[in-house]
């Protein structure tokens, strides 16, 4: 089985041979969890600018 490293470069050309390595989860690890549905986490508590109509914060969609 294939497993995908943690924190690589993209880069399509080398994808295959730089960013998978062979695994056998069995041996790795004692628990493995499958998620069929997820959501994105929200803050309890919004920041106010997320509310403004429309408007996008200056560094989106990289912004903090």
């Amino acid at each position: 089985m294939l497993q995908r490293a943690i924190g690589v470069i993209y880069r399509p050309q080398t994808e295959r041979l730089s960013h998978y390595f062979e695994a056998r989860p069995a041996a790795q690890f004692d628990t493995l969890i499958h998620l069929d549905v997820t959501r994105a986490l929200e803050p309890l508590e919004p920041p106010h600018a997320w509310h403004a109509a429309g408007d996008l914060a200056e560094t989106y969609p990289f912004g903090l």
